[in-house]
C-alpha cells in the first residue's frame, strides 16, 4: 500500500479524481431519479498532509459542479477521508478542517503503524502469540494499545476542528466484536465490514451500547 497511490496518485494525475468523482456523481443522479434517496460520501484514501486532501476536494467539487448542469440535477454529497497511515491520525485536527467524515482504514493502519505486511505475517504471528510478544492477531482484533491510541488521537484531534464529523471503521476489524467494542468506546459512529461479518458487527454494536 506503500508509494505512488492512492490520494498521491489524484494529485499527480487530477485527471483520476475527477473520472472517479464524475463516475460516483452521476450513478447517483441515475439512482436518484428512479426514486431512491441516495447520500454518496466521497472518500479520499491515504492522505497523510491536510494539502492532499484540500487539492483533491477542490477537484471533486469542481467536477460536481459540471456534473450537476450538464445532467440539470443535483445529489448531496460528503467528501471524507481514510484514516490509514500514523501522520492522519496525528494532524487529524487540521485535515478535518476539510473532511466531513473519517473512516478509520484499520487494515492499513495497522500495517503502517507495526510496519507489518498481512501478507506475510502469518508466517509468524502465530509464533509471537505463542511467545506472549501479542495477545491477539493485529490484522483480526485491533490492537488497541498501539493502533488504538492512534484512533484515539484521531479522533479527538478530529472532532477538536469539526465537532459533529461523522466517525467510521472500514475493514476487517468492523467484523470483530473486541474492535466494534472499543471502537464504540472511542466514539465512532459506525463499522462498516465484509458481508458475512454483519451479523456478528451488528450484534457487538447493540451489546456495546447497552453496556
Amino acid at each position: 500500500m506503500l508509494g505512488h497511490r492512492g490520494c498521491r496518485l489524484g494529485v499527480s494525475y487530477s485527471e483520476i479524481t475527477e473520472m472517479q468523482a464524475q463516475a460516483i456523481l452521476e450513478a447517483a443522479i441515475l439512482v436518484q431519479k428512479s426514486g431512491v434517496e441516495v447520500n454518496p460520501e466521497i472518500m479520499v484514501p491515504l492522505v497523510g498532509f491536510p494539502k492532499e486532501l484540500e487539492i483533491q476536494v477542490d477537484v471533486i467539487h469542481e467536477t460536481a459542479k459540471k456534473v450537476f448542469a450538464a445532467k440539470g440535477e443535483k445529489v448531496k454529497y460528503l467528501v471524507g477521508t481514510m484514516i490509514e497511515i500514523p501522520r492522519a491520525a496525528l494532524v487529524a485536527d487540521e485535515i478535518a478542517k476539510t473532511a466531513q467524515f473519517f473512516s478509520f482504514g484499520t487494515n492499513d493502519l495497522t500495517q503502517t503503524t507495526m510496519g507489518m505486511s498481512r501478507d506475510d505475517s502469518g508466517s509468524f504471528l502465530p509464533n509471537y502469540t505463542e511467545l506472549d510478544i501479542i495477545d491477539a492477531n493485529p490484522f483480526a482484533s485491533v490492537d488497541q494499545s498501539g493502533v488504538g491510541q492512534l484512533m484515539e488521537i484521531g479522533v479527538k484531534r478530529g472532532k477538536s476542528s469539526r465537532r459533529g464529523i461523522k466517525l467510521g471503521i472500514c475493514g476487517e476489524h468492523g467484523g470483530d466484536p473486541k474492535s466494534v467494542e472499543f471502537c464504540h468506546k472511542i466514539g465512532l459512529n459506525y463499522v462498516s465490514c465484509s458481508p458475512f461479518r454483519v451479523p456478528t458487527a451488528r450484534l457487538a454494536a447493540a451489546q456495546a451500547a447497552v453496556s
